[in-house]
């Protein structure tokens, strides 16, 4: 297991780190990245938390990338920022593509429903509610931003921890 210096001495409070990256599939893992460095400096998140959590921005940049941007020019960008609370880390993806209702979703069997494998695509929101402790979508016609929230493991009000 690695060791991790106090977050005290990485990542302060406040801190804000920003990247915005091109809309295409070869830059999502830089999304991951920061988010890793960010997390993984926060000795409060533990690893299987910090690995949810680069899934769940993975499947946001994804989704904008092929659902903002789809049939666009590659000139398109994904912001991704990094947000360092005292009791969370909150992340912010957004693209300026045409915007949906998360609302008007159609529903997805559970999980452990066989006809889950019918799906092949439209799992990445659902994957994403499931992975992160709190995740917010806001669309207009200017683009959608989605939200995700990973709560310190000690904090409290946190709905996932130790569950």
């Amino acid at each position: 297991m690695l060791t991790r210096r106090s977050h005290h001495d990485v990542l302060k409070t406040g801190q804000v780190v920003e990247l915005e990256i091109p809309a295409r599939a070869e830059f999502v893992a830089l999304a991951r990245l920061l988010v890793s460095a960010m997390a993984s400096s926060d000795t409060l998140l533990p690893d299987d938390r910090i690995d949810d959590l680069k899934i769940a921005v993975s499947e946001a940049c994804t989704n904008a990338i092929e659902e903002a941007y789809a049939g666009r020019d590659a000139v398109e960008r994904v912001l991704v920022r990094c947000h360092a609370h005292h009791d969370r880390l909150e992340i912010d993806i957004e693209d300026r593509g045409e915007g949906f209702d998360p609302a008007a979703l159609p529903d997805h069997p559970p999980v452990t429903d066989p006809d889950r494998l019918k799906f092949e695509r439209g799992l990445g929101i659902p994957l994403i509610r499931a992975l992160v402790d709190e995740v917010e979508f806001s669309s207009s016609g200017g683009g959608t931003a989605v939200r995700i929230v990973m709560w310190h493991s000690d904090s409290v009000g946190n709905g996932r921890v130790g569950g």
